[in-house]
């Protein structure tokens, strides 16, 4: 039997990252085991109803660490909105501004097709594509 932690103390410590009592309570809330999408003020409020005392500047020191160390994927919608994503394979959004919810499309679903190429030097490491969606009227 594995002790509660181990999963993702092994998971921190196998990108680098020290793991403090507030990573690890915010990644438990993270990686328990189904794909999420969250808001750094979504994940402060469940750190704060499950009685980890943690400010929300921590919440998004602890996101971006983790985006960087490539355990998350940040999904930006405008300048004021960022999601979170755990799940960090190749794959694109429908979001859903009524609900404010971000919601999975397989990559397969999606044919991207006149690429524009990238300037001198650079290269493109990755395409997100996010679909905004409404209610049928």
């Amino acid at each position: 039997m594995s002790r509660p932690y181990s999963k993702i103390l092994e998971q921190l410590n196998s990108v680098g990252l020290r793991p403090t009592s507030q990573r690890m309570a915010l990644a438990k809330l993270l990686f328990d085991g189904t794909y999420r999408h969250v808001t750094a003020e979504v994940l402060h409020k469940e750190a704060l109803k499950s009685q980890k005392q943690v400010s929300l500047a921590t919440v998004y020191n602890t996101l971006n660490l983790f985006t960087r160390a490539g355990l998350l994927r940040e999904i930006v919608i405008d300048s004021g909105c960022s999601y979170f994503d755990t799940n960090t394979s190749a794959h694109h959004h429908f979001f859903d501004e009524k609900n404010n919810d971000l919601i999975d499309i397989n990559s397969k679903e999606i044919r991207i097709k006149g690429v524009p190429t990238p300037p001198s030097g650079k290269r493109i490491k990755d395409i997100d594509v996010v679909v905004n969606i409404e209610n049928d009227y």
